[in-house]
């Protein structure tokens, strides 16, 4: 097998787990990932281990573009408020889509249950880096107490994508306008 087919099936594979593991759930078994792949168990064995390092590296592939599509650039002239906030804008924007499933990293370790797992490895480490996107902007707005504000906004944004990925809540303004409250109640208002 060439380099360019190796790789070339390794991103079939990484992409039909994404698409799957986000639509369907971790369950899906190895024959319909293939399949959605089109490559055979043996290939996607000659590549990966098992299963759980296919949905590891696929989230593993998956997180800088999740995270460009939340955080802005670091170059970004907005005060902090208006950067956290930002993420919340992006959520709710990306809820309003018909394959809105809610945060990928998320629904990974509610699935898993499991955080020795490997891609609940991967899933927490994306978790934490969005929960230290918020400290960073929170200590840089003067709040007084940056790590829990954090860990509220990362509550709300939790809840927020487990609630509109689920079918059970449309956010149209409830996220930024819970993650304002927040943010005024910690002093970060302008």
């Amino acid at each position: 097998m060439t380099t360019t087919a190796t790789t070339s099936t390794r991103e079939r594979l990484l992409d039909a787990a994404a698409e799957l593991f986000y639509r369907e759930g971790v369950g899906i078994g190895v024959e319909a990932l293939c399949r959605q792949a089109g490559v055979s168990k043996r290939s996607m064995y000659q590549l990966f281990d098992s299963k759980d390092a296919v949905l590891a590296a696929s989230l593993q592939r998956r997180a800088p573009q999740y995270q460009t599509l939340l955080i802005p650039p670091k170059d970004d002239p907005r005060p902090p408020r208006a950067r956290i906030l930002h993420v919340f804008e992006r959520l709710e924007e990306a809820s309003t889509t018909p394959e809105f499933r809610g945060c990928p990293f998320l629904a990974v370790e509610v699935e898993l249950k499991n955080p020795g797992h490997p891609a609940s490895r991967v899933a927490r480490k994306v978790k934490q880096a969005l929960t230290d996107f918020f400290r960073t902007e929170a200590e840089r707005g003067g709040a007084a107490d940056p790590g829990l504000l954090a860990r509220q906004l990362t509550l709300v944004f939790d809840g927020a994508s487990a609630r509109a990925g689920v079918g059970a809540e449309t956010l149209d303004g409830l996220a930024v306008t819970t993650a304002g409250a927040l943010l005024d109640v910690a002093g970060l208002t302008s």
